[in-house]
């Protein structure tokens, strides 16, 4: 049976140099390591087996929850993302199970209704710092998932902590390379990802992507000129997209890190730039998509219904719940007292499913005729 020693000797003798390793892991409130995980794998667990985890499996990625079961939610997403930045971390020799871990801990923190709810809170929120889903995951894990009894959150490494830190990064340095990997499958998921949803629902459509050149380009190397594709078609034009997509990034960034020399974490901090990159053709490609994406289903009218509706119904749960504070539940009553009411309501609400949230607003204003 392999001992937490033995797997972290395994790391030392496999990894790059340049790697995070788990040995030298960290938590802000001691406490001892397992005896047959590495400190990642610790980490890993705790946030697979949180509340907030489980909640991303009824919230929205581009279509409202309720709409479909075969669209992406937030949960098979961020399962994606994992795959991805596992797939570029083995390879590169950086720490698998830390990416992972970052990838599965990075959309703990988004409201119902995707963006769209972001966007909302981050408004209702003026003036008392604001919202956003990146600073709302970190929150979770070191404040609101309430597990043990000796620390708040979930006493994760700061090496996994540093991950989920997007913003406010002055004197931090750069991201580690594995938090710089989940950066990049994040946007490579939702990339190829929103592009297959968007077929598969007809809200686009193969001739609309027909001049666009990562189309373009995908097309010629799949041998697939259809512009009425079969579900097998679009299928494997996903798949070429993700494998295309991972072979750019995880090639560029070998070069990137090759010519910078780069032999330690400590020297991925302290570089003026990210290593983790695509290259400058795959770029343009990527701001071109992400371009049509915004115009042809981010904002098309179907989507903007579902934007209508999320101002609705949050708009609603948190003027009634900052009018009448009585209305929470027991947990967010008690957060009253810590962080205030307009930051406990905020709380409370982002935790919220499309479905809890849509049935809530369904109790507080029920239909007409009623």
């Amino acid at each position: 049976m392999l001992t937490r020693a033995d797997l972290e000797a395994r790391e030392e003798h496999f990894l790059a140099t340049y790697a995070t390793r788990s040995a030298q892991a960290r938590r802000i409130y001691l406490e001892g390591e397992a005896e047959t995980r590495t400190a990642f794998q610790k980490d890993r667990d705790r946030v697979l087996h949180t509340t907030a985890f489980r909640r991303l499996e009824a919230k929205t990625q581009v279509f409202l929850n309720p709409q479909g079961d075969h669209y992406r939610t937030r949960l098979t997403h961020t399962l994606e993302v994992q795959q991805v930045a596992r797939s570029v971390a083995l390879t590169l020799g950086l720490n698998e199970t830390l990416a992972e871990t970052m990838a599965l801990a990075h959309d703990l923190g988004h409201p119902p209704f995707g963006h769209a709810g972001e966007r909302l809170l981050d408004t209702l929120m003026a003036g008392e710092g604001g919202f956003n889903h990146n600073v709302q995951s970190r929150r979770i894990v070191t404040h609101l998932e309430d597990r043990y009894p000796n620390f708040p959150g979930l006493n994760l490494t700061l090496a996994t902590l540093d991950g989920l830190n997007k913003h406010n990064r002055a004197g931090l340095g750069q991201p580690s390379l594995e938090a710089q990997v989940v950066d990049a499958a994040d946007a490579l998921a939702y990339t190829a990802h929103d592009l297959d949803d968007g077929l598969r629902s007809g809200l686009m459509t193969a001739e609309q992507l027909s001049d666009l050149p990562l189309w373009t380009e995908l097309r010629a190397r799949t041998g697939i000129t259809s512009t009425a594709l079969t579900s097998q078609q679009r299928r494997t034009l996903h798949r070429e997209l993700l494998g295309w997509l991972i072979t750019d990034l995880t090639e560029t960034t070998a070069q990137h890190l090759q010519e910078s020399g780069v032999q330690s974490p400590e020297e991925v901090r302290q570089h003026p730039h990210k290593l983790v990159a695509y290259s400058p053709a795959m770029r343009v490609l990527l701001t071109e998509t992400g371009r049509f994406l915004r115009q042809n289903l981010y904002r098309h009218w179907q989507v903007e219904m579902q934007v209508e509706q999320a101002d609705r119904v949050l708009k609603t749960l948190f003027g009634t719940f900052t009018r009448r504070p009585g209305l929470l539940p027991p947990r967010p009553q008690a957060r009253i007292d810590v962080d205030g009411l307009p930051r406990a309501v905020c709380d409370h609400i982002a935790g919220m499913t499309d479905r809890y949230a849509l049935d809530i607003y369904a109790r507080l204003v029920p239909p007409l005729g009623r």
